[in-house]
């Protein structure tokens, strides 16, 4: 250890140098005392950058010896100075850090090793390799491959390959986005300094050659900013993202020019501005799209996943063709040969799927087509031409067959020939799929024919594909392959059987009665009399959409019990509360030792066959507790102190959490062995009631011998530590309180003697009563509670010690000995009894108050003789038992050795961070809401248990009174209640647990036994005396460190824990605005320099604005730290931008802008509402290991974490979300990792393969709107580029969820907007295309697939209802009934399918994972609670948001990101906010729906009987019964009656209010109008025809029911319809004159207003009259006409919405926005009765409350106070 971290001779540093800042490692003074700078590794990274040599200096820039090779580069090709400095430390610190992990360490460890630079320049450059090698060119690096050569090669070309790419990457700024453009300046960089090392002579010039550009900042001005100013032009030409993604290129499709040649032919270098490529409007040579072209359609999901609906479509034609035999199975069908040569037509149906997706290719992509693409069009009109052939070729063949037939009129052996022909011709056709099933099955072939660059293959499947850089290669291996495809298999077989049987076959028989019913009395005019056709196209349209969407049941059920096994197999939830934990206690601290500490290894052992054999032995050993393997641990002492060590950090900052008590830390701690006991001292947790048990168990065994009690007692090894620590430590005890060298302290010594000596001689029953224990125990209990009062009675003391001795001697011993015989043993005084003198009277030494040490321990010894409880519910909070039971049980599941956290992977966290919480201030935590709730208020509520260790703390830490929390203490308030909401300051605390651990660690790792006893004792030391004397906290938890101690070590090692930790982990948060909040003096900005100021690796990265003359403004990417030395912020880099930094959206952005700061071989991304766990950072070195290992045919790329959703316990909402949440980030992500390898990149905190990435665009997409889901697109884009992406589950990181339901529902809102625009993009495309048939249905089902479903489920009802409205009205369900009677085939048909969506969809995987996690009880309990809590009501409601923003951005666009707020919801949200929300996406449609089951159940005959009619359409009540209480329900004090009142007036007031232009939706109805139709701007043409020819629906009312009318009198005749358009006409006509009269004399004559309201409804009263005397017309004709003509009304607004444009010069629009405010106002009338309804009832709101809170009153908290705001005077 001394050898590799000598220190540096001393020497004068460099004077300009030595005070810059710096950001991680001095590397500009190399000579300067820090930490770091010890490591010969650093000090042979940088001297290897030193060795300029004799290169050629710049020839226009001074050169100084300090400089370096980057400085060299930077001077040549005019980069920026602090772009050179920032990648001098990347690279140091990458060099250095893989120098550290190589094995066998290198023999000359100052100079840098070839092989570390020769992997490095491999991984970095291989994205520009493989890309060189796509485009058909030579590499630009010129290295020599073989080995004999490349030692002798000049190391120094490779490190300026390397470094010229980083300095590229680092200043390229948006140009990041797009790699293969900095592959592609790179190369020609590359070139020229090629030329300059090669010492090529300029043609012009005739001098040595020069870059083509240099100067200052030449690359950034004359390279990065005509590209990035394309960029940006064309992000405004997106007109803010509103125009169609075709007519505008995004990132990709910058970055796809460059996957052809012709950018070498265009743009040519120096880059040429005038080409094409800069081009940016439309006119002149455009380059337009490249690669894709995204149009907005649903026709994407068919071009996308054409393999997956080919399909089911083909299955389903061929079904029932054979099912129309009516056999009872389907084999029986298939002998007959008729059936078989119709299932031959499915041929047809394939030829036509490949036609239209042909034409479907060519209408969306025909902008790829240019001078510069021919081939692309010749290959989509070929493609067309083709597939017509196929049908007519299949034409010709089918009907030869059926002509023979016929003519022979039987199956001759000619019409058998001409089958078999048919057969031929076919087989053709499917040759291709063949050939692709045969590549399946060898996927290494396939992979090694798409990554070889060989023409022959390029044409080959040029017919098939095209040729893209991506997507090439991604099959996986034979094992994996045959695993995914099992598990599809079974599904597929599965759901076929159910379809066939229960689907198909039980609609043939309706479906033949309905065909073959005759004479039909229809209600209405029909135009067409042929047939029942389209009752039967109604009849089967609900089956084939659940049949459409099944699939994705089967998979949930499926993927349920398979993730279940994986995570049985993965020995998840085997420790699931403190029960299990005590059993297993024992083996833990050997699977700390085995897991988390490093293992001192045989080089060559790691990795082999052998070792990981043993490995598997060791863990089998560890889990079940074979060998007793904490024996190993009583006879290693060092084993045991490092494990208490660990354990006990682990406790205090669970202590400085708040989240146990000074009481619990002590029976949870593992304390340091001090009174000689010879056994190890387990937390006084698993030691209670074991001491009782075994005197009980003595009393029983009275005449047993020795051996056979101590056999029993041993079977129990808690119990038998229990018994010889409580014995060894009273021993001591005794001792210790009783003075030296007094009779007394002999008598003690000689009776411990002779009780020693009966135990070793096995004689103990024989020489003791075993019946005097007890008696013993209970002297000893009152003897320790008078020991551990604060005010002790010596008096006392003395007599309870008297009457000890007294039993001891008297009742204990078996033979009574005389007072003779016992002054000769030893065991009386001599003293003479007259002497008056109480035995111990004068003996007692009391140790000091202060004597911290002693009294922890006598209050152990107390604890364990006196606890009766076996604590099964310990701790208290619940918070703290779920994180002892995962990391307990993590550490018995299978994870890879820690290193030495020298050799473990160096690591950064990057967390993008904009305008949110940092730290609460004391007014947010003061200030009410109208209910009369303080944030501080709720989080006590909430976290009692928190809040009272919290004050315990602060009363410790010197807090007298209460008050002082707001004065002394205010900054521990605030930051308490940081930690509890969705903060920043909770997300830093959280990720500098990695810090902390990593200097914990490299402590353990190096430390001697000597280091660690004295740590122990360092640790034990620092608790302070008081009344729970728990640990001292004065310090900030980040400058606590367990370094060895001033005393003990010299100066030389106090910093190396800090050194080793800074160079392997470091913290980038981007606050993107931070530069602007600082000069706005925010509060933001200084809580912000307040967390920098705490944690010393935390760095932040801003963008700054710098006005740089008029209008103009500079952009910098700066990176500051708070300089400990200095006390204050500094600026380490200012990297200068080509512009502003938000082109595309803007999360991706900020983290590509701050991803140049990170350092390390891998980044983990972490969201603003996350939060991390000490003890889960203990096992990040491990995680980091897994980029060893192979997974599959490849190592990972992304290694998927875990999440615990932590905002669960807040309400049933939250909960809801939560259980929803926890079931998809563990078992579906299980699932998808293995077997389906498919798993993405959902949101953070996956870790990512740093170089990997960032050489292949970074670790998100940015594209305006199409890239609105940014994380997703890392993953699609890894998997394209032959990634592989893990899933680990023993490790977890926090995570916060929305807990409101506005918020969960904007949340779901952007989450299935998001999967709107992931349809229409070419990720998508491509993976379907690229994927393997079974890895394409995984992809589909749990990507965008899940949210097609979701809709086709709506979207079933919508067709079931509609279709029962059509046969009801129409008159063929009366006909059919009348006909058959067959009420069971037409009325219950559908049921069971549409209950199973309700449940099965979201339920199961929960109740898996659920069961696995926390038991079968348990599952099944919270399966039960949550029903009561209408959990399913708020699944099928969020089912509701999820397809109506899915539906509307792949037909109209309109996506954005909706900031949904993390803050704590219990304020009642009001029905006017809630009908903004909720009117367009679920509302209006429940009331659809609705009216068309009133009308149904009015004009049904099936509706007559009651059951018939409840159990076809309960499910579908349900769902409007959600759709519009829900949002009412789940709202706190939602039944509150004066609530409601006031909801109301505040509803209309909102509706009527005018507001100007500069009214916002919230204040004003028609503004709220107007932004609820911007979807109708956005979209296209096809988007507009097909959203009228879907409000047409509307009219259907009046033409169905019109027929119905008593006024009709039975008519048939078309005229009655159009006769009732009168009726329409007539109530526009007095709409529009009450309207003009309202406009024209409601203000000044109000007189002449009045009259024509009177003469209005004379007219009326006089046109009803008529009516009734004249016609049939009835009154109930009043009601129905309603029902007829108002869907009409809301079917004309629909449709003038989407010809706004032409209408809103006119006058119709002012009546169709008057009009559209009328419904409104109707809508939210009939929103409003059940919702008044529930709330004038007495008892609704209490039970809602409870509904809504039910977790919290559970768990004792007062949320009915909190809802009321009834909160009493003496709280806080």
């Amino acid at each position: 250890m001394s050898l590799r971290q000598r220190l540096p001779t001393p020497s004068q540093p460099h004077p300009d140098s030595s005070e810059e800042p710096y950001n991680i490692i001095p590397i500009h003074n190399l000579l300067a005392d820090h930490p770091s700078l010890r490591y010969p590794e650093v000090r042979a990274a940088a001297a290897a950058l030193r060795a300029v040599g004799d290169l050629r200096r710049p020839p226009f820039t001074p050169w100084h010896d300090h400089m370096d090779l980057l400085d060299w580069l930077g001077a040549f090709f005019g980069f920026q100075h602090d772009n050179v400095r920032n990648q001098r430390e990347h690279l140091v610190l990458h060099l250095s850090n893989s120098q550290m992990r190589l094995t066998p360490p290198p023999e000359n460890i100052d100079s840098l090793d070839p092989t570390v630079l020769r992997r490095f320049s491999r991984k970095l450059l291989k994205n520009y390799t493989s890309w060189c090698s796509y485009l058909g060119r030579k590499s630009n690096v010129w290295v020599s491959d073989t080995t004999t050569r490349r030692r002798d090669s000049d190391p120094r070309r490779e490190l300026l390959y390397v470094s010229l790419y980083l300095l590229i990457w680092g200043e390229s700024a948006n140009l990041r986005f797009v790699p293969e453009c900095i592959c592609y300046i790179f190369h020609h960089m590359a070139m020229e300094l090629n030329k300059i090392l090669e010492d090529y002579i300029d043609e012009n010039t005739g001098r040595p050659a020069l870059p083509s550009i240099s100067g200052e900042n030449a690359f950034l001005n004359r390279v990065v900013k005509p590209i990035y100013e394309t960029i940006r032009s064309e992000v405004e030409n997106s007109k803010n993202g509103t125009a169609p993604h075709s007519a505008w290129r995004n990132y990709d499709d910058i970055n796809e020019y460059f996957w052809t040649r012709r950018c070498f032919h265009k743009l040519k270098w120096p880059i040429d501005v005038g080409s094409n490529f800069f081009v940016t409007t439309s006119k002149g040579k455009h380059v337009g799209k490249t690669g894709f072209v995204e149009q907005r359609s649903f026709w994407n999901l068919l071009r996308s996943f054409d393999k997956l609906w080919i399909m089911l479509i083909l299955f389903l034609q061929a079904a029932i063709v054979v099912a129309w035999e009516e056999k009872e199975y389907p084999w029986q069908a298939l002998e007959n040969r008729d059936v078989q040569v119709q299932v031959l037509t499915v041929f047809f149906t394939w030829s036509g799927l490949r036609f239209l997706q042909s034409v479907l290719d060519a209408l969306m992509q025909y902008r790829l087509v240019s001078r510069e693409t021919p081939w692309l069009g010749m290959r989509m009109v070929l493609k067309s031409v083709v597939s017509v052939g196929w049908i007519i070729i299949f034409g010709i063949f089918y009907g030869r067959i059926w002509t023979q037939k016929n003519n022979d009129r039987r199956w001759s052996p000619e019409a058998n020939k001409r089958v078999i022909n048919f057969l031929e011709v076919a087989s053709v056709f499917i040759l291709p799929e063949i050939l692709a099933l045969a590549f399946f099955i060898l996927p290494w072939i396939r992979n090694f024919i798409e990554n070889s660059n060989w023409r022959i293959f390029y044409f080959l499947s040029w017919w098939f594909q095209i040729r893209t850089f991506v997507g090439r290669g991604l099959r996986e291996g034979l094992v994996d392959n045959i695993k995914y495809t099992l598990l599809w298999v079974v599904i597929l077989i599965t759901k076929f059987c159910f379809t066939y049987f229960l689907q198909i076959k039980p609609l043939i028989v309706p479906t033949k009665t309905l065909l073959d019913l005759k004479d039909v009395k229809y209600e209405w005019h029909t135009f067409f009399h042929s047939s029942n056709r389209l009752a039967v196209g109604l009849l089967w349209l609900p089956m084939v959409l659940i049949y459409l969407m099944d699939l994705q049941i089967w998979y949930a059920i499926y993927s349920s019990f398979v993730g279940a096994a994986g995570g049985m197999f993965g020995h998840l939830g085997e420790i699931r509360n403190m029960q299990q934990l005590r059993l297993r206690f024992q083996f833990f601290a050997s699977a700390i030792q085995f897991n988390l500490m490093p293992e001192e290894q045989l080089l060559n052992t790691r990795g082999t066959l052998k070792g990981k054999l043993k490995d598997a032995i060791h863990r089998l050993k560890l889990r079940y507790g074979l060998g007793r393997p904490f024996k190993k641990l009583q006879s290693n002492q060092v084993e045991a102190n490092k494990f208490a060590l660990i354990w006990n950090e682990i406790i205090t900052i669970f202590r400085e959490e708040d989240v146990i008590s000074d009481q619990e830390v002590e029976l949870l701690e593992l304390p340091q062995n001090t009174w000689n006991v010879r056994v190890i001292r387990w937390p006084c947790l698993l030691l209670c009631n074991e001491l009782l048990l075994a005197l009980s168990q003595a009393k029983e065994l009275v005449d047993a011998p020795d051996k056979w009690i101590w056999y029993k007692i041993c079977k129990n090894e808690y119990r038998r530590c229990a018994i010889i620590e409580a014995y060894d430590s009273i021993r001591h005890l005794l001792l210790a309180i009783v003075r030296y060298n007094t009779e007394e302290h002999s008598i003690v010594t000689v009776l411990f003697q002779e009780i020693d000596q009966s135990i070793q001689t096995e004689k103990f029953t024989q020489t003791f009563k075993m019946a005097a224990l007890p008696q013993i125990h209970a002297k000893l209990i009152t003897l320790l509670e008078i020991l551990i009062k604060p005010n002790k009675d010596i008096n006392k003391l003395v007599n309870i010690l008297q009457a000890l001795y007294e039993v001891v001697i008297r009742d204990f011993y078996n033979e009574n000995r005389g007072i003779d015989q016992l002054r000769e043993d030893g065991l009386a005084s001599r003293r003479p009894v007259s002497s008056g003198d109480l035995l111990f009277e004068n003996a007692l030494e009391l140790p000091e108050d202060d004597d911290e040490t002693f009294y922890r321990q006598a209050r152990r010894l107390h604890t364990i003789l006196t606890s009766r409880d076996s604590m099964h519910n310990f701790p208290t909070n619940l918070e703290a038992r779920r994180r002892i039971a995962f990391f307990s049980n993590s550490l018995f599941m299978n994870m890879p050795h820690a290193p030495q956290v020298e050799k473990m992977m160096a690591f950064s966290v990057l967390t993008p961070y904009y305008n949110e919480e940092v730290l609460y201030s004391k007014e947010q935590l003061r200030t009410e809401n109208e209910d009369g709730i303080s944030i501080l208020y709720y989080l006590q509520t909430i976290y009692a248990d928190d809040w009272n260790n919290f004050l315990e703390r602060m009363r410790r830490e010197g807090m007298v009174n209460n008050d002082e929390i707001w004065t002394n203490k205010l900054r521990d308030l605030r930051l308490w209640a940081s930690y509890r909401g969705q903060t920043l300051s909770r997300t830093v605390r959280g990720m500098m647990y990695y810090y902390r651990a990593l200097k914990m660690l490299a402590f353990l790792d190096s430390a001697s036994e000597m280091d660690i006893r004295e740590g122990s004792r360092e640790l034990a030391s620092m608790r302070r005396s008081g009344s729970m004397g728990s640990l001292n906290s004065d310090k900030s938890p980040s400058t606590r460190s367990l370094t060895r101690g001033d005393s003990s070590v010299s100066l030389l090692f106090r910093g190396h824990e800090y050194g080793t930790a800074l160079m392997k982990y470091n913290y980038v948060v981007a606050c993107q605005i931070y530069g602007a909040q600082k000069v706005k003096k925010d509060p933001h900005a200084e809580e912000i320099l307040y967390l920098m100021k705490n944690n010393e690796a935390l760095r932040v990265a801003y963008v700054d604005e710098v006005s740089s003359g008029r209008d103009e403004k500079e952009y910098f990417s700066v990176l500051v730290k708070y300089d400990q030395r200095l006390q204050k912020e500094v600026e380490i880099y200012r990297i200068k931008l080509p512009g502003p930094l938000k082109l595309g959206e803007g999360k991706p952005e900020n983290q590509n802008h701050a991803l140049i700061f990170t350092r390390g071989d891998a980044v983990q991304t972490i969201d603003m509402n996350q939060d991390n766990y000490f003890e889960e950072a203990l096992k990040m070195r491990n995680l980091l290991e897994e980029y060893r290992h192979y997974y599959g045919i490849r190592k990972p790329t992304i290694l998927g974490v875990r999440e615990h959703v932590f905002t669960g316990s807040v309400s049933s909402l939250a909960w809801f979300m939560s259980a929803q949440e926890t079931s998809f980030v563990t078992l579906g992500q299980r699932v998808l990792a293995n077997p389906l390898k498919i798993r993405m990149h959902y949101g953070h905190p996956d870790v990512f393969d740093r170089f990997w990435f960032l050489t292949r665009g970074g670790i998100s997409k940015a594209s305006r709107v199409i890239n609105i889901s940014e994380d997703i697109f890392a993953g699609f884009n890894c998997t394209l580029r032959g990634g592989n992406v893990t899933h680990h589950e023993y490790i977890q990181v926090g995570k916060g969820r929305d807990v409101g339901l506005n918020q969960i529902s904007m949340f779901e809102a952007k989450v299935s907007s998001g999967n709107g625009e992931q349809v229409l993009s070419r990720d998508v495309y491509r993976l379907g295309h690229r994927l393997d048939f079974f890895r394409m249905l995984s992809f589909f089902y749990t990507t965008v697939g899940f949210f097609f479903n979701t809709q086709l489920v709506i979207l079933t009802v919508y067709a079931f209802l509609w279709g029962r409205l059509y046969l009801a009205l129409s008159g063929v369900e009366a006909s059919a009934m009348a006909d058959n009677n067959n009420n069971k085939a037409l009325g219950t048909i559908l049921n069971q399918q549409l209950i199973i969506q309700l449940g099965i969809f979201t339920a199961l995987p929960m109740i898996v994972e659920n069961y696995l996690e926390h038991g079968f009880l348990g599952a099944i309990w919270d399966f039960i609670t949550m029903q009561l809590q209408l959990s399913s009501v708020f699944y099928t409601f969020s089912m509701g948001t999820r397809a109506h923003y899915f539906g509307r951005t792949i037909l109209h666009g309109g996506a954005k990101y909706r900031a949904t707020g993390r803050g704590f919801v219990v304020q009642h949200k009001s029905f006017a906010e809630n009908y903004r929300l909720y009117a367009r996406s679920h509302f209006v449609k429940a009331i659809e729906l609705g009216l068309i089951l009133i009308v149904y159940a009015s004009y049904s005959p099936v509706a007559t009987c009651t059951f018939v009619y409840i159990s076809l359409m309960i499910s579908s009540w349900f769902l409007v019964l959600s759709w519009i209480i829900t949002p009412f329900g789940f709202n706190p004090s939602g039944f509150d009656w004066l609530k409601t009142v006031y909801d109301f007036d505040d509803f209309m007031n909102w509706i009527w209010y005018r507001g100007g232009v500069f009214a916002k939706a919230e204040q004003s109805w028609e503004q709220w109008w107007y932004e609820e139709q911007d979807h109708l701007r956005t979209t296209g043409l096809w988007g507009n025809i097909l959203e009228i020819i879907l409000d047409l629906r509307f009219f259907f009312f009046q033409y169905g029911i019109v027929y119905q009318l008593d006024i009709a009198a039975g008519s048939k005749s078309i005229a009655v319809y159009l006769l009732s358009w009168i009726y329409v006409v007539m109530a526009a006509g007095i709409y529009v004159t009450l309207a003009y009269a309202r406009d024209k004399y409601s203000a000044k004559e109000h007189i002449y207003y009045r009259m024509v309201q009177f003469l209005l409804i004379i007219f009326a009263i006089v046109v009803i009259v008529a009516l009734l005397e004249f016609t049939n017309f009835t009154f109930m004709d009043l009601f129905t006409t309603l029902l007829a003509f108002i869907p009409t009304g809301w079917g004309f607004i629909l449709i003038a919405q989407v010809l706004r444009p032409f209408l809103q010069k006119t006058m119709i629009w002012e009546v169709v926005v008057s009009v559209a405010q009328m419904y409104d106002i109707m809508f939210g009338v009939i929103v409003m009765a059940p919702v008044a309804l529930l709330s004038w009832m007495p008892g609704f709101q209490s039970m809602q409350t409870r509904i809504l809170f039910n977790e919290a009153f559970s768990r004792g908290l007062q949320i009915f106070q909190i809802v009321t705001g009834k909160k009493s005077k003496a709280d806080l």
